[in-house]
């Protein structure tokens, strides 16, 4: 693996002020997301490892405000983020290395804006105010005004110019199974904290109620529940296949490897069944170790 001064080098960011910025958003990344980190500086074409980093600490500077305080303190808080992003994007000036970094790297890569207004937009109103799902649509609904722009504001600094059409929705069907994956994952955490992330048109055609997701009752409908979600979570991730394809050459390997690394932890969320609704169901240890280290033998290979 190249230092990280020599990935902001083949990256041509050069300047020194710059690669400090860089450098803390790459730190960011590294205490909240040490899994996509590691994918990026192992796998992925030095000359994109900066800028991508840079989009994934601005995502999570979002999410972190959109899902955590009161109402009013997201409310407030991305309100205040949304004018310093809008003033760093046009000035290239911040009191923030993240957002002076993720603003330069959306100049150097020519991302569409749009992307990151939509993202923001999404993450005060469907994210910051969500209550559940009552169905599909709403789920939908949810992608559109918040998942989906939000891995673009990250993913979508890999081309130059910005995704074409083709490449956005490829994009879409990944972060759908992203999230179905993840919030099969996170039920148990998400229910103590008060969020059901199943449409409850779905519960009711098991018959299951909110209470006995909540106890982790392991029952028919409730096994048929989780079972019926997995289904649908694997059916995403077979749809979101040529993402791998679509990536640009430089960032092939690390999406292969995030969406084996979302096949594992399906599987591990079907093998815990109604144990899920008890425990939050992580990535593990070994085997994504085991899954980084195969990919970084393929990219040498």
């Amino acid at each position: 693996m190249p230092s990280w001064r020599t990935t902001l080098t083949a990256a041509a960011i050069t300047e020194e002020s710059l690669r400090a910025d860089y450098t803390v958003a790459a730190r960011r990344v590294l205490r909240r997301e040490q899994a996509p980190y590691l994918a990026l500086r192992l796998l992925a074409a030095p000359s994109l490892v900066p800028y991508l980093a840079s989009g994934l600490a601005f995502m999570n500077l979002v999410d972190d405000l959109a899902e955590n305080g009161s109402p009013q303190q997201r409310a407030d808080g991305l309100g205040a983020l949304g004018d310093q992003v809008a003033a760093v994007l046009e000035s290239g000036r911040s009191a923030d290395p993240v957002l002076r970094a993720y603003a330069h790297a959306v100049r150097t890569r020519g991302l569409p804006e749009h992307w990151i207004s939509d993202f923001l937009t999404g993450a005060a109103t469907a994210e910051a105010g969500f209550t559940g799902f009552e169905a599909e649509s709403d789920y939908q609904q949810y992608l559109d005004a918040y998942a989906w722009p939000g891995v673009l504001v990250f993913t979508g600094l890999q081309y130059r110019g910005g995704p074409d059409e083709q490449q956005a929705r490829g994009w879409r069907r990944f972060v759908d199974a992203a999230q179905r994956v993840d919030f099969l994952a996170d039920l148990a955490g998400d229910l103590a904290a008060g969020r059901l992330c199943i449409p409850q048109e779905r519960l009711a055609e098991h018959g299951v109620t909110r209470s006995e997701l909540e106890q982790a009752q392991d029952r028919p409908g409730v096994r048929a529940l989780l079972a019926d979600q997995s289904r649908r979570a694997r059916e995403a991730l077979a749809a979101a296949s040529d993402v791998v394809q679509l990536a640009d050459p430089g960032l092939r390997t690390v999406a292969r490897t995030m969406t084996e690394l979302m096949a594992h932890q399906l599987a591990a969320v079907e093998r815990a069944g109604v144990g899920a609704l008890r425990r939050d169901v992580g990535y593990g240890v070994l085997a994504p170790l085991r899954i980084l280290a195969k990919a970084r033998r393929s990219a040498r290979g």
